[in-house]
């Protein structure tokens, strides 16, 4: 990731671009890039609504179902979730299930939550990594190495609109029945 200026670490952002850096064991390999390596260009974000501050939302298949409404939020995992109004919930168990995307199979540990939460499926930091996404708040787009090259999921702007006002709306109707 390249964070503000030309020059990062005393590396120029060309030469970023064209090297990458493994960490393995405390040493650092470059090596060069392949033709699959993932990349976002400007046109990635045509058709983004902005300004926006939207999560990636998908539908991925999850045990053979389409599963519509999937946030993928780079939060570290918890047992614990809080909405909005500091309301807390506990989740009630785990469960492993296969996940489907573009060809690539990860079996995936979801938390139960018995709760309207909006989404329904939140997809963290553990399937991103295991998946070797690289997501893109800002054009909306999960990039992803699989077998036939790289991949994508565009994010669905306008559900995530909605389903926030709709969060947001519900949690204020909720505060104000208290």
């Amino acid at each position: 990731m390249i964070v503000g200026g030309d020059e990062v670490n005393g590396v120029t952002f060309s030469a970023t671009k064209k090297t990458k850096i493994l960490v393995t064991h405390g040493k650092r390999i470059r090596e060069a890039l392949k033709d699959d390596d993932i990349t976002f260009t400007k046109e990635d974000a045509d058709g983004i609504l902005l300004p926006h501050n939207n999560a990636p939302i998908i539908s991925l298949n999850v045990l053979d179902f389409k599963i519509k409404h999937v946030l993928v939020d780079s939060v570290p995992a918890t047992k614990l979730l809080v909405w909005f109004n500091l309301r807390s919930v506990m989740t009630r168990g785990e469960i492993l299930l296969p996940t489907h995307a573009e060809g690539v199979t990860k079996t995936t540990q979801f938390e139960e939550v018995d709760e309207d939460m909006g989404y329904n499926v939140i997809l963290g930091r553990p399937w991103i990594h295991e998946m070797k996404v690289v997501p893109s708040t800002y054009q909306q787009l999960l990039k992803f190495p699989t077998p036939n090259g790289v991949k994508q999921f565009r994010g669905d702007q306008l559900a995530a609109r909605e389903m926030n006002t709709g969060t947001l709306s519900s949690s204020k109707g909720k505060e104000a029945s208290k």
